[in-house]
């Protein structure tokens, strides 16, 4: 399977931290939400962006990772019923594959990560509610090593378990690479001669309004809309500060994951009878990467209603440049029943 990358190039430092598997008596297995990891640790110029907090070992590949979601975010905002952004259990997921090699597996931090996969599942058909506070997460983490040949080259895959005051909400998984500058370079050519740049001025595309995609600022909406019915395309902006947090020589998988997300909200919500759908599933097939100076289209690749049912939909859109897929994602949206609200600790707990 070709690969597209999942996190682009990381800090300059060479060397990881000194692992950590002590336990003390603050919180659950000693995990702390002071403050977020070192943010080149998850390869983030930003620490607002940062989401992980603390980490302990439990095993040789188990880990807890301790993460912070924030009650509002400039791009990860909640819903109109103030539910989660689905998309922050994906983007901790991401965090997490880079964070734990180079903390506990020695990892250079130049190394580039390039993902063939990420997943994520909600265990019900409502992602959490929105509380009074910043949310406070744990998941449960295994790392597995896949066609590992280090030290040039790391396979692996990291199966995760979310949740909150001991309570799972959901699960996920990431694979990929790990590999040195030179071997990268050697990929990027290829895959970037495989896929000859293109004049993205010759596609005429107009805005979609961002309340359309459940987006609150225009900046954020990444849906353009064809001049054929049914001709959707990415809208790509290296200056946006979120998605291009640190420069990039593809598209980051983020900006393709939210491109699907706003195409399928746009998709689902249609006006008819009862609560909208929310998204509270996807599955992610990295097939190559994607270019900055090619335009994408967005295309609903398989659309349906599982086991005939009209309070769910599975939404099948793919990424293409130059009529090659570069990345495919399946989301499953369902009717939420009553959020369960995120777990809000006592006073006495939270001096």
């Amino acid at each position: 399977m070709r690969q597209t990358s999942i996190v682009s190039r990381p800090a300059l430092e060479a060397s990881a931290p000194a692992t950590r598997t002590a336990y003390d008596s603050n919180g659950e297995h000693g995990l702390s939400f002071q403050q977020p990891v070192p943010r080149r640790l998850v390869h983030r110029a930003a620490v607002a962006e940062v989401l992980l907090t603390d980490s302990v070992r439990l095993g040789e590949h188990r880990f807890l990772v301790a993460a912070q979601w924030p009650r509002d975010h400039a791009l990860h905002n909640p819903d109109a019923a103030g539910r989660t952004d689905p998309l922050l259990f994906a983007e901790t997921i991401r965090q997490m594959f880079v964070y734990l090699p180079h903390t506990y597996f020695g990892i250079p931090l130049t190394h580039r990560f390039i993902g063939d996969g990420l997943s994520f599942d909600f265990e019900d058909a409502a992602p959490l509610k929105v509380g009074a506070a910043p949310l406070d997460v744990v998941l449960e983490a295994e790392w597995t090593w896949v066609g590992n040949r280090p030290p040039n080259r790391y396979g692996m895959r990291l199966d995760v378990v979310l949740t909150i005051d001991g309570q799972v909400y959901g699960r996920g998984r990431i694979s990929g690479i790990a590999v040195d500058e030179r071997r990268y370079s050697l990929l990027r050519r290829r895959d970037a001669g495989a896929c000859p740049a293109g004049d993205g001025d010759a596609v005429e595309r107009t805005a979609v309004a961002p309340a359309a995609v459940g987006r609150l600022r225009g900046k954020d909406c990444v849906l353009e809309r064809g001049v054929r019915d049914g001709s959707w395309w990415l809208r790509v902006d290296t200056d946006h500060a979120i998605f291009f947090d640190h420069p990039s020589d593809h598209v980051p998988l983020m900006v393709a994951m939210e491109g699907a997300r706003q195409l399928g909200h746009l998709l689902v919500h249609n006006g008819g009878p009862g609560a909208p759908l929310v998204l509270v599933s996807a599955q992610v097939e990295c097939l190559a990467f994607g270019e900055l100076d090619v335009p994408t289209e967005l295309v609903v690749e398989e659309a349906d209603e599982p086991t005939g049912d009209p309070s769910l939909r599975r939404l099948r859109i793919s990424s293409y440049q130059n009529g090659r897929p570069f990345v495919s994602i399946t989301t499953l949206w369902s009717r939420p029943v009553a959020p369960r609200l995120a777990y809000i600790p006592t006073q006495a707990a939270r001096p």
